[in-house]
């Protein structure tokens, strides 16, 4: 059975036992990339005056390979809130079945994106500023990924399924070998190993590919085995157009939001590239440190839309709600906690990854943005939290316009407003349109929930 019933403890105790594994696989995925950015910081180029290009194509990998985080919530968050649903109401049968729908989900839209990606990146990689040696490292790094896409969505919806069962700790062991494996993989396929040549920069990536594929076969194994009451067996991998109605009723609302952010935040993207390279690497590296705070909420967000669900379930909405609550307070502080962090750190944060002298036009650049992101945590905290916890009930259409709203009438145009010869502000301007459209959508979401009307949807 799951790891954690929905009426066996204290909410805040259950909120923490979701929460904290969940956090340190957040955790773990932040060092893998971390781990790849250090390893290609000290890539040696051909030409070392190509560095700052260098710089820009990782943040536009960087952003692109997120893209991939949004595409498997096409999957994952239905069938996070599918299974909490069956759990909650005692229908373990049910949750298995709904597993097995999950996994034949995953392999349909892991390779329609693999194709689409190996088809399609160069235009895309065009269409986003890039060109020349920026252009060829970001798309050298980025192939590999989408071959061996298939293997990480497949893997990631079976953590969420676990899940949905009250189990994060399953996926924390699972990704935390991911993590384990991807540090020697790609320092190994990058400069090689003994006689054995070096990849290069594209070596980094294979091995992060390398290590999902090998997590997506470990997760599999243990669900055919039946881990936390949920088992997947041949005859259940057989299409039930009802269970993939629900799970698709829940993930593709929610995949809309997710993949519309995505695009939205390449359109951004495309206005800090045209700042010119030391803006665009300094705005990558701001962004990973970022991810400390945004992969915290992301952790009690995993908490909110489990305990949401199974409650919702088992026919318990105002513990449901309790619930949602709960993860949002500990969570807020948290993230808040991180937010001092940024703004008392952020200039020896910069330098670890600006070693170089020659990069101090970056740490300038940067430094100010990572403090000014620091005030935005608490509305960062109710967007992400509130987000999954609405997910979690089944509520994710409205929640698509608060992001349109959000990102269309807030912080592309006034990124384009900051950023513009009239006003001047460069790359602060636009994490300061950023921080705006943050606020603007972190009441949005809060106010959502507050209403209750999420508490009467179907999944």
């Amino acid at each position: 059975m799951g790891d954690l019933p929905a009426v066996a403890n204290s909410i805040p105790r259950q909120v923490l036992a979701l929460a904290l594994p969940a956090l340190a696989q957040q955790y773990l995925h932040l060092v893998v990339r971390l781990s790849d950015q250090y390893l290609a910081d000290r890539f040696e180029l051909p030409d070392p005056a190509a560095r700052g290009a260098y710089l820009a194509a990782l943040t536009t990998a960087g952003y692109l390979y997120w893209f991939v985080s949004s595409y498997t919530v096409l999957v994952s968050v239905g069938s996070t809130a599918l299974v909490a649903r069956f759990v909650g109401a005692g229908d373990w049968d049910g949750a298995k079945r709904a597993t097995a729908q999950a996994v034949l989900l995953a392999v349909a839209f892991g390779v329609a994106g693999a194709v689409a990606g190996v088809l399609g990146l160069p235009a895309l990689i065009a269409a986003l500023g890039l060109t020349g040696d920026a252009a060829a490292y970001c798309l050298a790094y980025l192939l590999p990924l989408a071959v061996l896409l298939p293997f990480q969505i497949t893997e990631s919806a079976c953590v969420a399924c676990l899940a949905g069962a009250g189990d994060t700790r399953t996926g924390l062991k699972v990704l935390g070998g991911v993590a384990v494996l991807n540090v020697p993989l790609a320092w190994g396929l990058c400069f090689g190993v003994g006689p054995v040549e070096g990849l290069g920069f594209r070596g980094i990536a294979l091995g992060t590919g390398l290590s999902h594929l090998a997590g997506c076969v470990i997760v599999l194994s243990l669900l055919a085995r039946g881990r936390s009451g949920l088992k997947v067996t041949p005859p259940a991998l057989r299409p039930d157009r009802g269970l993939i109605y629900r799970v698709l009723r829940v993930s593709v609302p929610a995949g809309v939001d997710s993949l519309s952010v995505a695009a939205c935040q390449l359109w951004f993207l495309s206005i800090v590239n045209g700042l010119g390279d030391v803006a665009a690497a300094a705005h990558g590296i701001t962004l990973q440190w970022e991810a400390l705070g945004f992969l915290a909420g992301a952790a009690f967000g995993t908490a909110a839309m489990t305990l949401v669900g199974q409650n919702l379930g088992a026919n318990d909405p105002a513990r449901a709600a309790k619930a949602g609550w709960t993860a949002f307070a500990i969570g807020c502080g948290v993230m808040t906690v991180m937010g001092v962090l940024f703004a008392l750190l952020a200039r020896p944060m910069f330098r670890l990854f600006c070693h170089e002298p020659h990069l101090e036009p970056v740490v300038e650049a940067g430094v100010p943005t990572l403090r000014l992101i620091a005030l935005a945590m608490p509305a960062l905290a109710s967007q992400i939290i509130f987000t999954s916890a609405l997910r979690g009930a089944g509520d994710a259409r409205v929640p698509v316009l608060f992001s349109w709203i959000g990102f269309l009438g807030v912080r592309i145009p006034l990124a384009y407003l900051l950023t513009g010869p009239s006003v001047g502000l460069g790359l602060y301007g636009a994490w300061l349109a950023m921080v705006v459209d943050i606020w603007v959508r972190g009441a949005f979401f809060t106010l959502r929930f507050a209403g209750g009307r999420w508490k009467h949807s179907v999944v």
